[in-house]
């Protein structure tokens, strides 16, 4: 009989690419790194709407998830402010996935959204912001002494503040509904949008499905199909899935709400040579551009996409019929089965140092790739 696994073992598998950022000066350069990512995003977004491979609801909709992202990155970054201080020891620090995202893992978010729930709390116990620098300045003029724990204090409250506040990105941003125009007789167009922070990847995930309502009722307004869709729609949005697998799931389980298209953009991995380990082409890149402290980096972004190729009558019951969805797989690169996808787009956005460095090298596997250059100035120039 084989031996089992240590259960240590097994702990340890899974987490040795996690890399805890313990380091004052690394934690908060890791922040702002994300802080000009983010800011950057949401130019490429509306690059893509020039070029018409987005809509301008497409944009809006996921503009407001980098929205949320850059929100989320901030909170954390007020978290972890003192991170490698004597104040922060018993604190812990940052945990973020090295190896396969450059994000924070998964329990980050999780952690955050129960902070959430008791950030009122918290706060009803803390003295004010003005009270915590007021007494920073006494700290300093009388004692002559650096106020390490008030600082600790006061970016505690200024993260349980942010958290108050909301807008941010949640392990779950449950699903909803804009409606798009009418789409013939009791026939209307909704698009659905939800997102995730996936715990397989440890990357945000955000989808975009085009529905036909066929339903008497508005599908926002209906109390009783519209929160089984969503409950449904959340349990599914699990990288490891298909679109196909996703969308033929609705189709099968909604008889009067037909996907007609199904988009799913994830955001990340980001690599950058001071935190993450990355093998291959983009290592060589990273590292032989030599790039000044926040212009070392790239980030990959994935759409994949699924559309309706045409519509089938079944029959349901005795006498009834319904509408089933024949999707369109990619028909080109004869992986369409094994991809679930009628087509997968993949980008790297990046600044300009690393990008000339990978235009001299060329390596196979980017020449399909789409290049978003990014300039300190916020230019953004898309390439092939």
């Amino acid at each position: 009989m084989a031996n089992r696994p240590d259960k240590r073992d097994i702990t340890a598998e899974l987490t040795h690419d996690h890399v805890g950022l313990s380091d004052t000066f690394s934690a908060r350069r890791y922040f702002r790194k994300f802080e000009r990512i983010t800011a950057h995003l949401a130019r490429v977004a509306a690059t893509m709407e020039t070029e018409r491979r987005l809509s301008k609801t497409d944009v809006a909709m996921i503009g407001s998830y980098i929205e949320s992202i850059g929100r989320t990155f901030q909170a954390l970054a007020m978290k972890y402010l003192m991170a490698g201080r004597e104040t922060g020891t018993h604190f812990g620090s940052l945990a973020f996935d090295a190896h396969e995202s450059g994000f924070p893992v998964f329990r980050e978010l999780m952690t955050m959204a129960n902070d959430a729930q008791q950030a009122e709390r918290h706060l009803s116990g803390m003295m004010s912001g003005a009270d915590l620098k007021a007494e920073m300045i006494r700290t300093i003029i009388s004692d002559l002494t650096l106020p390490t724990k008030l600082q600790f204090a006061l970016s505690q409250r200024l993260y349980y503040e942010a958290l108050l506040k909301g807008g941010l990105f949640w392990a779950q941003n449950d699903p909803q509904a804009v409606w798009l125009r009418d789409a013939g007789q009791n026939r209307r167009l909704y698009q659905l949008h939800w997102a995730v922070y996936d715990s397989q990847i440890n990357l945000p995930t955000i989808y975009l499905m085009e529905v036909e309502d066929t339903g008497r009722t508005a599908l926002p307004k209906d109390q009783r199909r519209w929160p089984e869709a969503q409950s449904h729609l959340m349990a599914q949005s699990v990288a490891g899935l298909k679109l196909l697998t996703i969308a033929q799931g609705f189709d099968s389980d909604f008889d009067d709400l037909h996907p007609k298209r199904l988009r799913r953009f994830h955001i990340g991995p980001m690599y950058s040579s001071a935190y993450t380990r990355q093998t291959g082409p983009i290592r060589k890149v990273l590292d032989d551009a030599k790039s000044p402290e926040g212009e070392d980096w790239t980030l990959a972004w994935t759409t994949e996409e699924l559309e309706s190729e045409r519509v089938e009558v079944q029959k349901s019951g005795w006498f009834g019929t319904v509408e089933r969805e024949i999707f369109a797989l990619d028909p080109f690169t004869g992986r369409g089965v094994d991809t679930g996808a009628t087509r997968t787009e993949r980008a790297v956005i990046l600044p300009e140092r690393p990008y000339q460095v990978l235009a001299e090298l060329d390596p196979p596997g980017f020449r399909d790739v789409r290049k978003f250059v990014v300039s300190p100035q916020g230019r953004v120039l898309s390439y092939r």
